[in-house]
């Protein structure tokens, strides 16, 4: 029987999926057989299993992390907001339903948290050691009777849990005094410890603190970790969408159901994004349409608030427009939907000659493929598809020769005169192919060429398990564990 480690925080965006992610990979440079776990999750960025079910990004990562292959049993319940109070709920990588928070709260949670424990009981007999991620803060006193992703994981799974706390936004030690006074006798029992996360200065000035909770609770400060950058995916629900004009003006409209943002992290981290909202803002060199959970209610969006038609005429002015998954069906001419907003058939923006219809049967996979795209053609790219909607076009962007790493053969996406759009979650992640074109459009511009620095998810894991490493009492959590 394997090991449990939980990673609670003492609020959402206190660093617990990043600790987590970190923990994951210390544990398994350290020779043992680990894998990561979260009960619930609610994220608009979710990412392909080996199975073809759908999961957090999360926990995708985590799994990385740990030299996994990605697997449904690591994110059982993931709750993906449809706007209108109502979220989407997947359960073993496949959509169950809508519901409300009240519906879901008092008919399904219960049901799936037994089954979701079921899937922890199978992990923690089949690995070393199941490092497990809770949700938000296990003290919020409205919801705490209906947890099913806190405290309740910890004592079904005999879990230590590490309290992790965000020092750079103010008030740690108070937030985690109230989240130990709250939580009961044998939930304080549980907690191994608490990190420090995000700090800037010298840590010894800290320590009054350390000692104020070490003689209160009888529990160590089991390390703190230095501010940080780095280029792993933060929790979705606390992203600050930039608004960057750079050399070139790379503007992405915001959604109201905007999802798999991480697609652009490339062109972020390159040249800078503008994220907006309203029609008279679109004026960009390359305004790009974004993947959505509700295609056809965001693109009444659009055209109800004069975004489309200033998407058109920017077009008409020479903009490059770019749409990826759900923004490439709104670029086509038309969607027939009878599945995901039940709209029936809509008119598209028209800018790609593209004709989409949802099928009952969402497709999640990786991809990998290769441009046909004239400025890039025979390139190889690869990617992720998390879709309904199948679109037929006489001008493909790309041919997919691989699904899930066997051999396919089919189209992708389209190509217009300035405009392409695709299927392929992550084409920016693609560096050669994203340089290129960013100095296509640089070079249109008058502007020098770039050479971006590449980076690797894989690079980005390893060097901030480093650094988590060097700054935990990693012995001490191996002791307690009995590892």
């Amino acid at each position: 029987m394997g090991k449990a480690l939980m990673i609670q925080g003492t609020s959402s965006g206190a660093g617990k999926s990043l600790l987590a992610l970190a923990l994951c990979r210390i544990f398994s440079n350290l020779g043992y057989d680990v894998v990561p776990f979260k009960s619930q999750n609610m994220s608009l960025n979710s990412a392909p299993s080996i199975e073809g079910g759908e999961i957090s990004r999360a926990q995708y990562l985590q799994a990385l992390a740990c030299r996994k292959k990605p697997s449904i049993k690591f994110n059982p319940i993931l709750l993906k907001p449809e706007g209108n109070m109502k979220s989407q709920v997947v359960f073993m990588g496949k959509p169950i339903g809508s519901v409300s928070a009240k519906e879901y709260m008092f008919s399904k949670k219960e049901e799936l948290f037994s089954k979701a424990m079921n899937v922890l009981d199978e992990l923690l007999e089949k690995h070393d050691l199941v490092i497990i991620e809770g949700a938000g803060s296990p003290v919020e006193i409205n919801l705490k009777d209906y947890d099913i992703a806190n405290m309740r994981v910890a004592k079904h799974s005999k879990s230590k849990v590490i309290l992790v706390t965000d020092i750079d936004r103010g008030g740690s030690f108070a937030s985690i005094v109230g989240t130990m006074e709250l939580l009961d006798k044998e939930e304080r029992d549980l907690i191994l410890g608490f990190v420090f996360n995000k700090f800037r200065g010298d840590k010894s000035l800290l320590e009054p603190g350390f000692e104020f909770l070490e003689n209160r609770y009888r529990k160590r400060v089991l390390g703190v970790i230095p501010y940080v950058e780095h280029k792993l995916p933060e929790e979705d629900s606390l992203v600050e969408f930039p608004k960057v004009k750079g050399d070139l003006h790379i503007q992405i409209v915001k959604l109201p159901h905007i999802s798999n943002f991480t697609d652009f992290e490339p062109l972020h981290w390159a040249n800078g994004v503008d994220y907006v909202t309203k029609a008279e803002e679109i004026k960009g060199d390359l305004i790009i349409i974004p993947g959505s959970k509700n295609t056809v209610g965001d693109l009444l969006w659009m055209r109800e608030n004069g975004i489309e038609d200033a998407i058109i005429q920017a077009y008409k002015e020479g903009a490059f427009i770019v749409g990826i998954c759900g923004g490439f069906q709104m670029l086509g001419e038309k969607i027939i939907d009878n599945v995901e907003s039940k709209a029936g058939e809509i008119k598209g923006i028209g800018i790609l000659k593209v004709k989409t219809t949802f099928a009952n049967q969402k497709r999640t996979n990786h991809l990998k493929g290769e441009l046909l795209w004239e400025p890039f053609k025979g390139m190889t790219v690869e990617g992720y598809e998390i879709r309904f909607g199948r679109s037929r076009t006489e001008k493909p962007f790309s041919i997919i020769r691989a699904i899930n790493e066997k051999p396919a053969f089919e189209y992708d996406g389209a190509i217009g005169k300035r405009a392409f759009g695709t299927y392929l979650h992550g084409i920016f992640h693609n560096f050669a192919f994203t340089q290129g074109f960013l100095n296509m459009l640089r070079k249109e511009k008058g502007l020098e060429k770039i050479s971006l620095e590449e980076w690797s998810i894989e690079e980005e894991i390893g060097r901030f398990a480093k650094i988590v490493e060097r700054n935990i009492d990693v012995d001490y959590i191996l002791n307690v564990l009995e590892l």
